[in-house]
């Protein structure tokens, strides 16, 4: 008996993780709180998009082995997705940083999670979800450039150029986007929809 429902209760976990990745992906629409987003992007091309940023960064550090910054929340599956196709020695950290409320920028950025390695002399690549005015990157180079690391790079998922303003260059960019809010491959709306994956836009409708 015991071993039976020891079975029976695996069967279960394995059905329900099954529908739940099957339910977050390939959906025409999505509704998060109050607003509904449509498919922008699939899964398939966010990851051909990614493996091609891999190869490149596999390809400029070779010999080498980068710390990769991912910064929370929204990088970790890019994050996650990015690694698997790199074809060097590196090591991962996660610093947090908060600048969104909503659909708009707060303009403010506040560190809540620091660093735990050493970074003096380092090669690093900070891996974002997007990429837009480059508030969060220039904090970042803030907080790294006292610890003398050897290079800084940022490598994102999302890049909108016609929005960015800082004065550091975006060498990794998968994929570059209009002034769209996006949701699903770690990026969220008000903490939902991080999960799916597929990138969404918000519709014409919910635009406001």
């Amino acid at each position: 008996m015991r071993t039976f429902a020891t079975r029976s209760y695996r069967a279960k976990v394995v059905f329900f993780a099954e529908t739940a990745t099957i339910s977050c992906r390939n959906m025409q629409h999505v509704t998060l709180h109050d607003k509904t987003f449509e498919l922008a992007i699939r899964h398939e091309e966010i990851v051909r998009a990614i493996e091609e940023v891999a190869r490149r960064i596999s390809t400029d550090y070779s010999g080498r082995t980068p710390l990769l910054l991912g910064v929370l929340n929204g990088s970790f599956m890019f994050m996650a997705e990015l690694v698997q196709h790199l074809n060097i020695a590196c090591e991962l950290s996660f610093v947090k940083l908060a600048s969104y409320d909503g659909t708009r920028s707060t303009g403010t950025v506040h560190e809540l999670i620091g660093l735990t390695h050493e970074v003096s002399g380092r090669d690093l690549l900070i891996v974002e979800d997007i990429v837009e005015t480059g508030r969060s990157i220039a904090h970042m180079h803030a907080l790294l450039e006292p610890h003398h690391p050897r290079s800084i790079e940022v490598a994102t998922l999302l890049f909108k150029p016609a929005l960015y303003r800082a004065t550091y260059p975006i060498r990794y960019a998968a994929i570059e986007t209009e002034n769209d809010f996006l949701v699903g491959y770690g990026l969220d709306y008000n903490q939902l929809g991080r999960n799916l994956g597929d990138l969404y836009k918000l519709t014409h409708d919910d635009i406001r």
